[in-house]
């Protein structure tokens, strides 16, 4: 696959990038560079390769699903600056 000026032209303009009329030849030129670098990875085998999500090794820490001290509704709401009924009073924002 090559890019030509034509498509760097389109390019930019759809990225809203201005490029200068002596930048556009060295930017199909890299293009067409970077393309080649991609077309030399296709040539790579990685069928045998597992997909990854990262290159270390990482398990989650599991934990049992207990019910904790929880529950405690004025502990839990000792800070805040207004309470009614165990609930946290805010300023109205809705008319």
């Amino acid at each position: 696959m090559s890019v030509d000026r034509k498509t760097v032209l389109r390019v930019a303009r759809l990225a809203r990038i201005a490029l200068e009329e002596n930048r556009i030849d060295p930017m199909v030129m890299e293009l067409n560079t970077i393309l080649g670098w991609v077309e030399q990875l296709q040539e790579v085998d990685v069928s045998e390769i597992a997909p990854l999500t990262s290159v270390v090794a990482q398990r989650l820490k599991m934990r049992e699903d207990e019910v904790t001290a929880g529950g405690d509704a004025a502990a839990i709401t000792a800070n805040a600056p207004l309470v009614e009924d165990h609930f946290y009073v805010v300023p109205k924002v809705v008319e």
